[in-house]
């Protein structure tokens, strides 16, 4: 059988309507899985594959697409199964024929993104890990932001930069000691947050309505998914102003905190692909580290 084969019975399965694929086309998957297409002429579904040992990071996938989609707020596409077959592991998801997004479905993006923020925990974290790009995301509970922030996010991600030639850990170290002063009269709520939202990873149906998708979901302070959406070429203007509108912030000091939130991600990147990142790194750690010295 073949790896198509075992996802079009698992499909069957899963939706209680026989499947049978008869045509696969390939779209644009990213840089860590491949994906396509796969229909029977009345049809479709987003199929995303990896190496089988990739299973769990799918099943994390799954989860956070299925908490957004329970927030009542942003539409994200549906988990349909995920599965491992052979040397493979799969996800597939309802197929939304999206588009590139427009200031209209940006501003829609920013609405619904403050209504999903308003759902919240009462620690930060998730119910399991997940990944962040291809890189492990730990979402131990913690009832205290900073901690979690400073042990879970950045100490993690420094401790690999380190493994990776980076030699930042007393910067980091400083870093995460003097965490709590950009914290002294903010204290967020654990919002249910995308985890990953930069530009790549929403678009538009059909309707204009805005998508999102590819989520490193948890609990955490909701500017942190805002400090992404300003990192790699920022959102359409009528997002913020969306946003900022349904869900005021601290502008203040989000001015500060976001190149806090970003750091986490040019780590990461860092930890990924190499490179400038890593002086866009230290750089970060050594302004932050200005701001309170």
């Amino acid at each position: 059988m073949t790896l198509t084969d075992s996802i079009s019975e698992h499909i069957s399965q899963a939706t209680g309507a026989t499947f049978k694929a008869r045509k696969q086309r390939s779209v644009g998957g990213g840089c860590i899985n491949q994906a396509y297409v796969i229909d029977d002429g009345q049809s479709a579904y987003f199929v995303k594959t990896n190496q089988a040992d990739k299973q769990d990071m799918f099943k994390a996938e799954a989860a956070g697409l299925n908490a957004i989609l329970a927030s009542q707020s942003l539409r994200a596409p549906r988990p349909i199964c995920f599965g491992a077959s052979d040397e493979h592991a799969y996800l597939v998801l309802e197929y939304l024929d999206l588009q590139e997004g427009d200031s209209r479905s940006a501003e829609d993006l920013g609405l619904q993104l403050a209504q999903m923020h308003r759902h919240t925990a009462t620690r930060f974290g998730w119910e399991i890990d997940n990944t962040i790009g291809s890189t492990p995301q730990i979402n131990t509970w913690e009832s205290d932001w900073v901690r979690f922030y400073g042990q879970h996010r950045l100490h993690y991600q420094i401790s690999l930069a380190e493994e990776n030639g980076l030699n930042v850990r007393s910067l980091g170290e400083e870093l995460i000691d003097i965490l709590p002063a950009f914290f002294d009269t903010y204290h967020p709520a654990p919002s249910l947050l995308h985890g990953d939202l930069w530009g790549g990873n929403w678009g538009a149906d059909a309707q204009g309505k805005a998508v999102i998708f590819d989520p490193a979901t948890y609990y955490g302070d909701r500017e942190s998914d805002l400090a992404m959406t300003e990192l790699f070429g920022g959102f359409p203007p009528r997002f913020y102003s969306a946003y900022r509108d349904a869900y005021p912030i601290d502008a203040g000091g989000y001015a500060v905190r976001k190149i806090l939130y970003q750091l986490y991600h040019v780590l990461n990147h860092f930890n990924m692909f190499g490179g400038s990142y890593a002086g866009q790194a230290e750089g970060i750690m050594q302004r932050l580290l200005a701001e309170v010295r």
